[in-house]
């Protein structure tokens, strides 16, 4: 009788499960890096295939190199899979926020805040288009930057009225948010924060 499997307690458990706000044409940008790797993989199978009729394995380095990087492609394609199938993705399209009401902070707002460590005298401003999934850009004109709905800072945002201070806890420790200003984002503006649409950062890029 085999003994039992022991369980790996230092794995690390998955991210929960999310509902992802993305801009059109973010499922197409997922569907062609996982076909690129796809084809990535064919590449290097065929790179494995070659070295492999070359002789003795245990000094042929080409065969190593090609199953090593075969590896990280395959852990690249399930990350992505898992990804894919784990998280609700909804597509946004950036120009509802032009218009959008400002009772309070919501996903395309420009919102200026101020942070203070609880217990500190530090105080810091800064301005953040509450953004999209993976939009990490900043405007060079207005100093405003990016800040992802589902970042740890944009999570305790969302739904704060401008003048109310809250005190929020955050993975750098408590603080306390005050939201000076909230105002739809001008066209312009949205024209040089968002880029081109990314596939999201992979184990082993």
């Amino acid at each position: 009788m085999a003994p039992p499997r022991r369980k790996n307690i230092f794995r690390i458990a998955p991210p929960p499960p999310m509902v992802i706000y993305v801009r059109r044409g973010f499922g197409r940008v997922l569907a062609e890096e996982y076909a690129a790797l796809k084809v990535k993989r064919a590449a290097l199978v065929e790179d494995k295939i070659e070295a492999h009729s070359q002789g003795d394995l245990r000094e042929n380095f080409g065969f190593k190199a090609a199953k090593d990087a075969i590896r990280q492609v395959d852990r690249k394609m399930d990350e992505l899979d898992r990804f894919s199938r784990r998280n609700t993705f909804i597509e946004v399209d950036p120009a509802t926020w032009l218009t959008k009401p400002t009772d309070f902070a919501q996903l395309g707002h420009v919102v200026r805040v101020e942070k203070a460590d609880v217990g500190g005298k530090q105080k810091h401003r800064f301005t953040f288009l509450i953004a999209t999934y993976g939009e990490t850009a900043t405007d060079p004109e207005s100093g405003i930057e990016c800040l992802p709905h589902n970042s740890p800072l944009a999570a305790v945002l969302l739904g704060l009225a401008a003048g109310k201070p809250a005190e929020v806890k955050l993975p750098a420790g408590p603080a306390v948010l005050t939201v000076l200003s909230i105002r739809n984002p001008m066209p312009a503006e949205l024209d040089r924060l968002l880029t081109v649409i990314k596939p999201p950062e992979i184990e082993g890029d």
